[in-house]
């Protein structure tokens, strides 16, 4: 079984926002894999169905950002899923808009949601899948919880589509062949 996390904050204040990309991208493979994000425990909103054959739950942790972890620790601790079959989608402010970067492991690069998760699962090697945000040009709180613009929108649909692909591909293939396929991905709607 695999588990596949998006990570946001719950509460329509935070919808579309930078930080919630996870959520929206989980809603995405949810909708696209007709599995129903209806159950409430470990505190969070999950599924449960089927990806290309593979069993999976698909979560998103409402104890807010920087506490992720805590979620899925109680959804590892449970299902005793192992490090290595756990996806998170997160956003990322060192990637322009549009782009993606998967990992199989690594640090948590100031990220409080990767930190709260490495910290909870005693452990950085987990793979995840990076979705460009675009760096700030003021204060970094106010740019991860403020809203994309109009022309953002619409890269970022082509980035979440991606997304789902890329895991699509971890779960059929593997991290790797991820990695060779998605991690030069642009959204072609972005201006060179």
């Amino acid at each position: 079984m695999f588990l596949i996390v998006g990570l946001g904050n719950p509460g329509k204040e935070y919808a579309g926002t930078r930080h919630n990309i996870g959520f929206e991208a989980v809603d995405y493979i949810a909708d696209k894999y007709n599995i129903e994000l209806n159950r409430i425990k470990f505190k969070g909103i999950f599924g449960e169905g089927m990806i290309n054959g593979k069993k999976v739950i698909l979560l998103k942790p409402t104890t807010y950002m920087n506490l992720s972890g805590e979620s899925i620790r109680e959804v590892v601790n449970f299902y005793k899923i192992s490090n290595e079959d756990i996806i998170v989608i997160y956003d990322d402010i060192s990637l322009e808009v549009g782009r993606l970067r998967i990992r199989e492991k690594g640090s948590h690069g100031g990220h409080n949601g990767i930190k709260s998760i490495i910290a909870n699962l005693s452990s950085d090697v987990f793979p995840r899948v990076k979705i460009g945000v675009g760096g700030p040009k003021g204060d970094l709180v106010s740019h991860v919880l403020g809203k994309f613009s109009n022309s953002e929108i619409e890269v970022l649909r082509e980035s979440i589509m991606a997304t789902s692909e890329a895991v699509a591909t971890i779960l059929s293939r593997d991290t790797k062949e991820a990695m060779n396929k998605f991690n030069g991905f642009k959204a072609s709607a972005i201006s060179d």
